[in-house]
């Protein structure tokens, strides 16, 4: 038996070039789904430390201070998309929000805002341990960065000021 006959069949199974074109299609499939899936694959393997952040709701209204209280979102799991994340709020507190204001001589001065407070969320998730970007959730974690703060009832935006990845 000749391993391709006079028709050109492999193995007198299938085409030559007919076995080229599926090895091309089985490859670029492979290759997307490595594309798709391949990071999460990682980081499920991976060994996982903590992760936390503080985000800062600068100058944070009256009204949605209130909510804040209202909905003791301490200990509420972040959301994105539809889907719960492994992320959740472990702290609240609040700063004196300081604006800066001119005065009528020119010089710029700071001064607290009366109602207005800076509205700090602790975050505590966990991460890949050899990851280049930590993320939560699809967001990157990097300190100055915006950060939407997202759980079932409750969604502002932030900027990261502190960002400690355990050992």
């Amino acid at each position: 038996m000749r391993i391709i006959n006079e028709k050109g069949k492999l193995f007198g199974l299938i085409n030559v070039v007919d076995l080229l074109v599926l090895l091309v299609v089985v490859c670029v499939c492979g290759t997307i789904a490595f594309q798709l899936a391949g990071n999460k694959i990682n980081d499920a393997v991976s060994e996982q430390v903590e992760l936390t952040a503080q985000v800062v709701v600068i100058g944070c209204p009256v009204d949605l201070m209130k909510e804040i209280e209202r909905q003791d979102l301490v200990g509420e799991k972040l959301v994105a998309g539809t889907s719960y994340v492994d992320a959740y709020i472990s702290d609240i507190w609040y700063k004196d929000y300081i604006m800066q204001n001119t005065r009528d001589d020119g010089m710029i001065v700071s001064a607290t805002d009366p109602k207005r407070k800076d509205v700090v969320f602790e975050i505590k998730a966990t991460v890949p341990a050899d990851t280049a970007v930590p993320k939560v959730a699809n967001q990157e974690m990097r300190a100055g960065r915006t950060f939407i703060l997202k759980t079932q009832t409750f969604e502002s935006s932030g900027t990261i000021y502190y960002l400690e990845l355990g050992e």
